[in-house]
């Protein structure tokens, strides 16, 4: 369950559901229950996969935030549209919620056993995110914790958030993974990037940041640091006029890029992946760099799960949050060949264990044991 799909949505949560049902449905029945993004019937085949579009598509974000009213919406026709059916396990994605209690429903009036996949823990930062209405976001976060026997925390350090904010139940953490031998086979994009960064521009992504290191880096190495930014978002319009203002005509807005595989030949074409957020859970972008032989610069911070994902020195860095950070980290690694091939190795071999035929086999792993208990 959820409610964005692959590929008419791009995102990590959509690309994980996507590609864990494609390999699940080679030996089990799947059906993916999203909104009706796509021409035809509400419920057709593709993949292998049952397709159920329970309402027509809406718009994901307000002002740069998820909007409420359509995630209702989204629950309510999923509720109707369950009604009535039987399933195995039903594996809900946390994010919006109120799809959990929809399913939690279902669970309840059948024999279901649910499953909950969880990608980030919001807790207090829905008071910085809200304000006062965080409180309303925060006990509908508590609210759904309580729905689920078994929860699946895509990482370490979303598991110890869920146990911090009181979750008390099972848990399984089975992580992101990517198409390792699918990458082996894309080509790098024609253009050399020596930074390249992939995600939505947010405001907590803090690409600022970057514009403003690669500014810093460019006097430093007395040489352009060609750089490529790839995704859409509300603040696109301030980084392209920050980028103007700083004079930096070797940055390159891609915007919204729709095919995967020239996601990945940026990537590939990159020396450094940097991801200067400050709230993730478990980055696809990170395992794919990783994949191409990309090493990442994430920054430190309570709230970002890439710190996990990680290992600095060694598959990449992890540096203090602000732009400055981000600079010397750049520097020394473009004019440092043996330090690069060291991470670029590294990230190489994280990249290939999780593998998405390994994470498929630990989730399936976990359906079994919750079904059977």
């Amino acid at each position: 369950m959820y409610d964005a799909v692959h590929p008419w949505e791009k995102g990590g949560a959509q690309k994980r559901v996507y590609e864990l049902a494609t390999r699940l449905a080679e030996d089990h029945d799947v059906h993916l229950y999203g909104m009706h993004y796509w021409d035809g019937p509400e419920v057709m085949q593709r993949d292998g996969i049952t397709y159920h579009g329970v309402c027509e598509p809406y718009d994901l974000y307000t002002d740069g935030r998820r909007s409420i009213p359509p995630a209702l919406k989204f629950a309510t026709h999923l509720t109707r549209e369950l009604a009535g059916t039987d399933y195995d396990v039903v594996d809900c994605q946390q994010f919006p919620y109120f799809p959990v209690f929809a399913s939690k429903l279902h669970e309840l009036t059948g024999d279901t056993t649910l499953v909950v996949t969880w990608y980030e823990v919001w807790d207090d930062y829905w008071y910085d995110y809200l304000g006062w209405k965080g409180a309303f976001g925060k006990a509908v976060e508590q609210l759904t914790m309580r729905a689920p026997d078994h929860v699946v925390p895509i990482s370490s350090f979303i598991e110890r958030d869920l146990r911090e904010a009181g979750y008390a139940g099972e848990m399984t953490v089975v992580e992101n993974g990517v198409d390792y031998a699918g990458i082996q086979e894309i080509p790098a994009a024609d253009e050399a990037w020596d930074v390249v960064y992939v995600g939505r521009l947010a405001e907590h992504k803090n690409v600022a940041w970057l514009l403003e290191a690669v500014d810093a880096a460019e006097d430093e190495l007395d040489r352009p640091v060609e750089t490529c930014i790839v995704g859409d978002g509300p603040e696109r319009e301030r980084l392209e006029r920050i980028a103007d203002e700083r004079n930096l005509t070797n940055v390159t807005f891609q915007g919204f890029v729709e095919a995967d595989e020239d996601v990945i030949g940026h990537l590939r074409a990159a020396d450094v992946f940097v991801l200067p957020s400050i709230r993730e859970g478990f980055p696809n972008t990170i395992l794919e760099a990783n994949a191409c032989g990309t090493p990442t610069i994430v920054v430190d911070h309570p709230e970002n799960g890439s710190t996990a994902v990680v290992e600095d020195g060694e598959t990449g860095f992890v540096v203090e949050r602000g732009a400055e950070a981000i600079t010397d980290q750049l520097t020394e690694v473009l004019t440092d060949p043996d330090l690069l091939a060291h991470v670029s190795a590294g990230a190489r071999e994280y990249g290939k264990a999780h593998d998405w035929d390994e994470i498929v086999a630990d989730l399936e792993a976990v359906y079994r044991e919750t079904r059977g208990r």
